[in-house]
């Protein structure tokens, strides 16, 4: 079949550009208006994977559908659905359905890793690490005090802080010390545009955790999965918050010995359900790294890079407020000045200090801007105190 135009047009553009979400709904609306029903669905529901709250994405299936409701000033009569047509244009790009309507669950789709991480690779961050160790590794690594004291192997934690600070890396040192697996789970495995299905995800994931314990549970961005069900525009985004609820604390939810630590940069979007006791209970701030960690990231992304002469703490000192992500993108930038200098004279070199201090005026602090928004949140909703590391953080760095 050959393409209209705009339609070949905004495919192309769609290339070049997968995850615009604008595009994807012109894209849905010109196969919509064409009758190509069965196409307008399929890039509507890719719409739904990015943003599962999208109702124009909504309006436009229900549209195919022919639901007036979706859109009573373009809907389409329902005889003019061809369903056959649809199911035809479908086949094989669809995994087999359940009854109700949701692709069959896969168990080899999730993974339990073995990390090979331990906190001995996290530079700095000792009061993270402390507050990591009371409140997962010591109860098991002491089985008779565990006993003692009646310590559960159960519990939940919340890392959040600006990003590229290390939260995911936390996630996987704890459990390499633990020797226990580890589950990461990100929004892309859990959300279904089939109805049901995303709760379904998220309990077969929790169901591998129970069989694989001693088990950690990371919920990579918790507020793509745990936003606040009063903001949530469709129910499929309330009951996957519920779904979550109750595979935390819920009748016939045996945790014993999975571990769930979750990290988010926005902790004030997440549902307070979530936060409960017996949930995600306690939360950990992960700030920029202090400047002896500084020192150890730049050392670790120099590791195995021909390098002469490199002051590491002359480095340290002038990144106050960069993430370990800023810190490797800084050793990239000098790599990279080193390499071209290299092609350019024809002799290989070192990368020296000179590169670094080139590098430096380029990158500034990514952190800045997430600052910003957490000191409105820290000193205007902040009645219980759960903010005050960020307004303790600001003060010592005079960013009040």
């Amino acid at each position: 079949m050959t393409e209209p135009p705009l339609i070949a047009s905004l495919r192309r553009a769609l290339e070049a550009a997968p995850d615009d979400v604008p595009l994807r709904l012109h894209l849905a609306e010109q196969l919509l208006a064409h009758e190509r029903f069965a196409d307008a669905v399929r890039e509507a529901a890719a719409v739904l994977a990015i943003d599962p709250g999208s109702t124009e994405a909504l309006a436009i299936m229900n549209r195919a559908a022919g639901d007036p409701g979706g859109d009573a000033q373009a809907a389409v009569p329902r005889t003019e659905f061809d369903w056959s047509q649809a199911e035809s244009e479908l086949e094989g790009a669809v995994p087999p359905m359940y009854v109700d309507g949701g692709p069959e669950p896969d168990a080899s789709a999730y993974d339990v890793e073995r990390s090979s991480v331990s906190f001995a690779d996290v530079g700095g961050m000792e009061e993270v690490k402390a507050r990591l160790d009371a409140a997962f590794l010591t109860p098991l690594r002491n089985p008779e005090l565990r006993a003692m004291y009646a310590k559960s192997l159960r519990g939940g934690l919340l890392l959040y802080g600006p990003p590229g600070c290390g939260k995911t890396f936390l996630a996987r040192a704890v459990a390499g010390e633990m020797g226990a697996g580890f589950i990461s789970v990100s929004i892309v495995d859990v959300l279904d545009m089939w109805l049901g299905t995303s709760e379904r995800n998220l309990h077969e994931i929790f169901q591998l955790a129970r069989r694989s314990a001693p088990c950690v549970v990371f919920l990579d961005e918790l507020d793509a999965l745990g936003q606040k069900r009063s903001q949530l525009k469709t129910s499929a985004g309330r009951t996957t918050v519920n779904q979550l609820l109750q595979e935390l604390d819920g009748v016939g939810s045996e945790n014993e010995g999975v571990f769930v630590l979750a990290a988010t940069n926005q902790p004030w979007d997440i549902d307070a359900a979530l936060r409960r006791p017996g949930r995600l209970d306690r939360m950990v701030l992960v700030l920029p790294p202090d400047e002896p960690a500084r020192s150890a990231i730049v050392k670790t992304h120099l590791q195995g890079r021909p390098i002469s002469s490199i002051d590491l703490g002359w480095i340290a000192a002038r990144t106050a407020g960069f993430s370990g992500a800023d810190l490797a993108h800084l050793c990239e930038t000098a790599a990279e000045k080193a390499l071209m200098d290299s092609v350019r004279t024809g002799t290989a070199r070192t990368i020296e200090m000179r590169d670094f201090e080139s590098s430096l005026p380029e990158i500034k602090p990514s952190t800045g801007a997430w600052f910003e928004s957490a000191r409105n949140v820290a000193t205007f909703a902040n009645a219980d105190g759960e903010y005050d590391g960020i307004l303790d953080y600001l003060k010592r760095h005079r960013r009040r």
